[in-house]
């Protein structure tokens, strides 16, 4: 196992985007305002489980570290 993917499996998503995103808990999931574009309907979700995040708004989404980067 690479070391990026050690760091990758270690991250807790919830906590890096819920440094940015105020979420919600959602049955299994957390959602929030998506913050890359503006909304006034929770389109950003969360999928701890499998480490992911997705906006159906904006219709992208990825893992903790494309999440900083964007």
């Amino acid at each position: 196992m690479s070391s990026i993917d050690e760091v990758r499996q270690k991250t807790d998503i919830i906590e890096v985007v819920g440094r940015y995103v105020a979420l919600k808990k959602a049955g299994r999931l957390f959602r929030g305002l998506c913050p890359f574009h503006g909304e006034k309907t929770p389109s950003f979700f969360v999928y701890p489980e499998q480490q992911s995040w997705h906006c159906f708004g904006c219709n992208t989404g990825g893992d903790a570290f494309s999440f900083v980067m964007k």
